[in-house]
């Protein structure tokens, strides 16, 4: 995609965000941040009834436009995607939705949902851990 492309993209991204709001129901969620820039979002995921895939993602938040855009990029993403496939996604996932210069500019900004995304899925695992009585989340607490 050509750089006006990617411009216009986040633009509307940013100004209509897509998987907005908090959810009625939700399996977890995690906050996250930049304070570089003063991003803040928090990520709701509601997990299938077998834990494996991610049923549904939505999101709140505020700051600057390329966070805002790639949050809602990335859910549009991830929507009923299996949990491992989204833990293996990297910074050249938020490239691909974004534009490799938008990421370059602004990496933490670029890369804020994804890795609180992340941390919603480690949380949900950690939480499965409690629940089955797994002795090394015992340890982590």
């Amino acid at each position: 995609m050509h750089d006006q492309g990617c411009l216009d993209l986040l633009v509307e991204h940013s100004t209509f965000p897509r998987h907005r709001g908090k959810p009625e129901q939700f399996t977890v969620a995690a906050p996250g941040g930049n304070a570089g820039c003063g991003d803040a979002i928090v990520i709701y995921l509601r997990v299938n009834t077998e834990g494996r895939e991610a049923e549904a993602v939505t999101f709140e938040g505020e700051g600057c436009t390329i966070s805002q855009a790639a949050a809602s990029l990335l859910l549009d993403e991830v929507q009923e995607m299996p949990l491992e496939s989204i833990e293996r996604m990297d910074y050249r996932e938020m490239e691909r939705l974004l534009g490799r210069e938008a990421v370059a500019l602004r990496p933490r900004c670029a890369t804020l949902a994804l890795g609180t995304l992340k941390a919603a899925i480690r949380r949900y695992r950690e939480l499965c851990a409690i629940a089955r009585g797994d002795e090394r989340s015992e340890a982590a607490r």
